[in-house]
């Protein structure tokens, strides 16, 4: 496929033209050493980076979402995932300061202040369940960040690693992955047993290929899964005393169809992205038709537009926010180099060949 990095080095924002030159153009060993600190002159991650406490968290919050601009009240993980989609490096000051906290959640700490955001309110208790589902989803969020962030051989990061592949599996092998589902009133809801994987949980064995290649067996279980229908009910589970919706976690092939594609073209990308990281793209059919879509969407110039419309695409998962965009303007050509970008770099992932002009 065309690679436009030309074009990207002339329209995009720093952190895109950095990632496109070192991650898909695959130029960083012909890259002066001062080229390094691109990612750093992009004022959008300056400031997310100055708002660090003291204590290297932002907002004592670690996976809430901005409240309003794209700054206030972000939490610690999405901050950090934010810095390093922008470029930033494990070592970078505000990475390293935050690492601390990030490596604590890794424990099995009952301590209520490590549940954040999602601690009780002065005066009340939580369900032990409850927390406990928390405790495992903040686990998994901290795990991936620090997988991302190039943290795959620290024995923390693998014992997480390890411990949600063999809940995942056991889960896959039960019988209560055939049948997740029981009545509660009037809806079909999880069991409480079921433990799906969640899209954290998949975004740290993405960035852990030596421990993917030690669990070959899970891993073909896990794709397996992965590639089966998704069902047609909303994914809420019984935890506790609660009815708790879970759109974080998995239940089953999250693309299977073009109008998938087209109604959160973000997720797409960050879904092939993962499946690239994961060697699971290049194996089936149906994600590389929805990948050769988006490059046929690109015109002879490598740039990609929409396959109808000229609107910029936009999303309301969680999970994208970190990735997507990277590009502070939307008016322009730079609408496109989000979207440009991550082509390339799925092609990249993906083992394509690239063309750069």
């Amino acid at each position: 496929m065309v690679f436009p990095l030309g074009w990207i080095l002339d329209t995009a924002a720093p952190p895109i033209q950095y990632r496109a030159m070192v991650e898909v153009a695959k130029l960083g060993d012909q890259l002066p050493a001062s080229y390094a600190n691109t990612p750093f002159f992009y004022r959008h991650a300056v400031e997310i980076a100055v708002r660090q406490s003291y204590e290297g968290t932002w907002n004592h919050a670690m996976l809430a979402l901005p409240s309003k601009g794209v700054i206030d009240g972000i939490g610690s993980v999405n901050a950090v995932r934010r810095l390093l989609e922008c470029g930033w490096d494990k070592d970078s000051p505000a990475v390293y300061q935050a690492r601390r906290a990030l490596f604590r959640l890794l424990a099995e700490d009952e301590d209520p202040a490590q549940l954040y955001e999602y601690q009780p309110k002065p005066g009340k208790s939580l369900d032990p369940d409850v927390a406990a589902h928390y405790r495992r989803l903040l686990r998994e969020a901290a795990a991936a960040t620090l997988a991302q962030a190039g943290f795959e051989s620290d024995p923390r990061v693998r014992g997480v690693a390890r411990r949600t592949m063999e809940r995942i599996v056991d889960y896959l092998a039960s019988p209560l992955a055939q049948k997740p589902w029981v009545r509660s009133g009037n809806q079909q809801v999880l069991a409480a047993e079921a433990s799906p994987p969640s899209l954290y949980a998949l975004q740290m064995l993405a960035h852990m290929p030596l421990f993917r290649s030690e669990h070959y067996t899970a891993m073909e279980t896990l794709y397996e899964y992965l590639t089966h229908p998704l069902p047609r009910q909303v994914a809420v589970q019984i935890v506790g005393r609660k009815m708790m919706p879970l759109p974080l976690f998995v239940m089953g092939d999250l693309l299977p169809h073009r109008n998938a594609v087209d109604a959160d073209i973000p997720m797409a990308l960050a879904w092939l992205e993962s499946m690239a990281r994961l060697n699971f793209l290049r194996r089936n059919e149906n994600w590389s038709k929805l990948f050769d879509r988006f490059v046929d969407d690109c015109g002879k110039d490598g740039v990609w537009h929409p396959h109808k419309g000229m609107a910029t695409p936009k999303t309301t998962n969680p999970f994208v926010w970190p990735m997507f965009p990277l590009e502070s303007h939307t008016a322009g050509e730079e609408r496109w180099t989000d979207v440009t970008f991550r082509i390339g770099l799925i092609a990249q992932l993906s083992g394509r060949p690239i063309e750069l002009v």
